[in-house]
C-alpha cells in the first residue's frame, strides 16, 4: 500500500469502511435468521449458505425481502428484554408498599418466626 498518495489512503478507507459496514449487516442478517421462530431450519440453512456463496447479493435480497420482519423482530426482541430488566430491577429494589411489609411481618409473627418485639420493629420501620 502507497501511504504517500492521499487517493491511495482515501481509497483505502472506503474499502475498510465497506468491509465493516458489510460485517455488521452480515451480523444483523445471522442474527435476525436466529431469532425468526417461524422460520424453518432448512430455510435457515440455505440462507447462510447463499450468504457464504454469494454474501452482496444475498445480502441485499435479504434485507429486501425479509427487512420488515427484521425491524419488528428486533422491536419486539427490546420490549421483551425491556420488559425482563424492568421486572428484575423492581424485584431486587423490593418495592413493597408499608402495607404487604407489615402483612408479611405479621405472617412471620403469626407462624412465630418472630416475636413481638421484632414485629412492632417492622412495622414501625414500615410506617416510617
Amino acid at each position: 500500500m502507497d501511504w504517500s498518495n492521499f487517493w491511495n489512503v482515501l481509497w483505502y478507507t472506503v474499502v475498510i469502511f465497506a468491509f465493516i459496514a458489510y460485517l455488521i449487516v452480515l451480523y444483523m442478517i445471522l442474527v435476525d435468521l436466529f431469532r425468526d421462530h417461524k422460520l424453518a431450519a432448512g430455510w435457515k440453512v440455505l440462507w447462510i449458505i447463499f450468504l457464504i456463496i454469494f454474501p452482496y447479493l444475498t445480502a441485499f435480497v435479504y434485507v429486501i425481502a425479509r427487512g420488515p420482519g427484521m425491524a419488528e423482530r428486533s422491536a419486539a426482541a427490546q420490549v421483551a428484554a425491556n420488559a425482563q430488566a424492568r421486572e428484575y430491577i423492581r424485584q431486587a429494589a423490593g418495592t413493597a408498599t408499608p402495607a404487604d411489609q407489615i402483612a408479611t411481618a405479621k405472617a412471620l409473627l403469626d407462624a412465630g418466626t418472630i416475636d413481638q418485639g421484632e414485629f412492632e420493629a417492622i412495622k414501625a420501620k414500615a410506617l416510617a
